[in-house]
């Protein structure tokens, strides 16, 4: 369940590429949002009355964050290839994954990955794409951001019953530049497959993480989380025709290895507040 919930992350990343040319990333990451914010709201029913007024900055913060991570990462890919832009994203929850691990040398892993996507942006070709590699920057401290964040909302709300709350939120911030941006691109079409891609990620994956996570450690479903980016890789080459080069993939291989070293031995204490935070931060 896990892996499938990889899958379906980088499933639907790949394919939104399709939708970025004719409605632009961030119109794709509102019509999106907005698609799995009315999925999440007919399931969950969220109770907006039982929201308290010290829950009102977590869970706009949370939102907001969601909204500008998923409209950055679609910036990001429109730009570099999807391999890239999972293993720089992943450096955000990789620090995290290190810093909280109380112990110097753990920082040592972020390190490794980050010569790892050294290796994958190849600089020394003069190809580089800045705003791509910037984006996808701005997505891993968004990243990092969503799971302090949802570490402390985790303790208030149940799974589904936080996403939806917060999805509509991550909808409506996406909706200020995506709106503008999509207007004019849309079309029944467009709207029927952004259904679909609003399955693959987010109800799909969050609903197969909770339900993952109710039978792995936290640890355990950290340290297979690190995989993501090679998940990204592969899709990047199946679905966009990404062929990654010989150095690329050792560098793909160092962000691997450094994400699941870093989560190794780094399970939390699995009481009912912790143990929900670690499913609304499995991406």
């Amino acid at each position: 369940m896990a892996v499938t919930a990889m899958l379906s992350v980088q499933l639907g990343s790949a394919l939104s590429v399709h939708l970025v040319p004719l409605i632009g990333p961030a119109g794709t990451a509102w019509l999106r949002l907005t698609m799995g914010a009315l999925i999440f709201v007919a399931l969950a029913r969220p109770r907006v009355r039982s929201v308290r007024r010290p829950d009102l900055p977590i869970v706009f913060g949370l939102g907001i964050t969601t909204g500008l991570v998923t409209m950055v990462f679609l910036a990001a890919i429109e730009r570099i290839p999807l391999g890239t832009a999972a293993a720089i994203e992943f450096l955000g929850p990789l620090t995290v994954a290190a810093v909280h691990s109380h112990r110097a040398r753990a920082l040592a892993w972020p390190a490794t990955a980050l010569v790892g996507v050294v290796l994958l942006t190849e600089p020394w070709h003069g190809a580089v794409n800045a705003a791509g590699i910037a984006f996808a920057a701005l997505a891993a401290v968004g990243w990092a951001t969503y799971i302090l964040l949802t570490q402390r909302i985790g303790d208030r709300f149940s799974g589904i019953s936080a996403l939806a709350l917060t999805i509509p939120i991550a909808a409506a911030t996406a909706a200020i530049v995506g709106v503008p941006q999509a207007a004019g691109g849309l079309s029944p079409a467009i709207v029927a497959a952004a259904i679909g891609l609003a399955v693959l990620h987010p109800v799909l994956p969050f609903t197969l993480e909770l339900l993952a996570l109710r039978r792995m450690t936290p640890a355990a479903f950290g340290t297979l989380m690190a995989v993501e980016p090679a998940i990204g890789l592969l899709l990047g080459l199946v679905v966009l025709q990404q062929l990654p080069s010989a150095v690329q993939l050792v560098g793909i291989v160092l962000v691997v290895a450094a994400g699941a070293a870093a989560q190794h031995g780094g399970e939390r204490p699995t009481d009912g507040g912790l143990a929900q935070a670690e499913t609304d931060i499995a991406h």
